[in-house]
């Protein structure tokens, strides 16, 4: 991914991508059973994180021009900490990381996903100015 620019033509480290909005994340995961993409959510108010999540809500027709596909939608849940997040998230079942002949196909999630969500961030990161 080293050669990928993102959307607004940078140089970027793709695996720790840099959202610049505390308490936002883009989170890519696999294990032996599945890969997953999402954006968490992870405000420790309920109420703050609800509205981040509203926002969210509003630019949804931005985000599924941009993914091409709809993802799932989860207000409050708990992460594997046991924290409560809220978060937005695609995955691609029957993959492992461990196989190396899942790779190719992993590496194609991923890299899809996240210049997908490099392109819609770039577009409406300033909408949650508001929220800080």
């Amino acid at each position: 991914m080293t050669p990928v620019l993102s959307a607004e033509g940078e140089k970027i480290n793709w695996i720790n991508y840099k959202i610049g909005e505390k308490g936002i994340q883009f989170k890519m995961f696999a294990d032996n059973k599945k890969a997953s993409i999402a954006i968490e959510i992870t405000i420790a108010d309920k109420e703050i994180q609800q509205l981040y999540f509203e926002q969210f809500l509003q630019l949804k027709n931005i985000f599924q021009n941009k993914m091409n596909e709809e993802w799932l939608w989860v207000l409050h849940t708990t992460n594997e900490e046991g924290k409560m997040i809220s978060k937005i998230y695609t995955e691609q079942a029957g993959v492992s990381i461990f196989k190396k002949e899942d790779w190719p196909e992993l590496i194609t999630f991923f890299k899809q996903h996240i210049v997908a969500l490099d392109a819609f961030w770039s577009e409406v990161k300033y909408s949650f100015e508001a929220l800080r």
